[in-house]
């Protein structure tokens, strides 16, 4: 494996430079950088970090292919629950079902139904109602801003036997 021998120094020197590029300057550096236009909805600041982490990875080499590989795995898995990721820790989701109200509760390590802890809504929905459920969906919890799936035509309705007797109301915690 070459070692390389970088200038510390003149790397932060470089980072510190580029966070003082004007937006349009940015914009050209990114071009240089990546060799592509610049993706829609960059923010300036987040602009400037990525081409900050591309200095500092030329400058003193990349994550192993083994590593990236674990992280690109644990990233697609965390964004199949990102709708109930952004519920804050202490949320109370409250859902009427069949004449009964129940409460479930966001805690740190998943959520609370009847005092029992449950790693997803789809586990506590399936336990609610003995069926295979979307938790997120059953519940009414809306993906985040940004994170909704593309709409392709209408959707047919359900059954009136499966379709959820009420719908879900959330409160958050002050």
């Amino acid at each position: 494996m070459l070692q390389r021998f970088v200038d510390a120094a003149a790397v932060e020197a470089e980072i510190e430079r580029v966070g003082s590029l004007s937006g349009a300057a940015l914009r050209r550096r990114w071009q240089s950088e990546f060799g592509r236009p610049l993706p829609r909805g960059l923010t300036i600041d987040l602009l400037r970090r990525m081409i900050a982490n591309r200095i500092q990875e030329e400058a003193f080499g990349t994550l192993d292919r083994a590593t990236l590989k674990l992280l690109d795995g644990l990233a697609r898995r965390d964004g199949a629950r990102r709708g109930e990721r952004n519920l804050k820790i202490g949320t109370v989701l409250v859902r009427d079902y069949h004449g009964r109200r129940h409460t479930v509760t966001v805690a740190p390590e998943g959520f609370v139904w009847e005092g029992k802890p449950y790693s997803s809504l789809s586990a506590i929905a399936r336990a609610m109602t003995g069926t295979v459920w979307n938790g997120p969906r059953f519940f009414a919890v809306n993906p985040a801003a940004g994170n909704d799936p593309p709409v392709h035509g209408r959707r047919r309705a359900r059954s009136a036997e499966t379709q959820p007797s009420a719908r879900a109301s959330k409160t958050s915690p002050r």
